[in-house]
């Protein structure tokens, strides 16, 4: 009989921080509303220690490789040429030089790789100058919109 086993009192005696919970009849009493509070707000507290909220993912730019740059770039400068009606007349991938000419309009556009890595793509025009400046803009808008910008 493990359940009605009771602890006689002088044994409560010797244990000083034994506190009795129950009454005559060996039935235990409600807990003071104290306690009940005390133990609900730290199982709150523990549980809400346990909600951790990861951080927002944030995205980080992959830079491509100098020679894949210099490509979209090359290959941008090209095109912008063609969607300006520039026939290539020289082309030398390796020193960034394409020529080219437009009715009397001379054109030179030059892709280098800069000491920092970051790819420079200049637009030349030279003849009449009433269409220099605004072939020289043109090709710069081509050139923009080639390479999504």
């Amino acid at each position: 009989m493990y359940g009605n086993t009771r602890v006689s009192e002088p044994l409560l005696d010797l244990v000083p921080e034994v506190r009795r919970t129950s009454n005559e009849s060996g039935v235990k009493g409600m807990p003071n509303f104290r306690t009940v509070a005390t133990g609900f707000a730290a199982a709150a507290g523990l549980m809400l220690q346990g909600c951790y909220t990861y951080p927002a993912y944030v995205a980080v730019p992959v830079s491509s490789s100098v020679p894949a740059r210099f490509d979209a770039s090359w290959q941008a400068a090209r095109a912008a040429a063609s969607d300006e009606g520039v026939r290539i007349t020289y082309e030398d991938r390796p020193s960034g030089t394409l020529r080219g000419d437009k009715g009397s309009s001379s054109v030179l556009i030059t892709v280098v790789t800069q000491a920092d890595e970051s790819i420079r793509v200049a637009f030349s025009v030279t003849g009449p100058s009433s269409q220099d400046a605004s072939l020289q803009d043109r090709l710069t808008s081509a050139y923009q919109r080639r390479m999504g910008r």
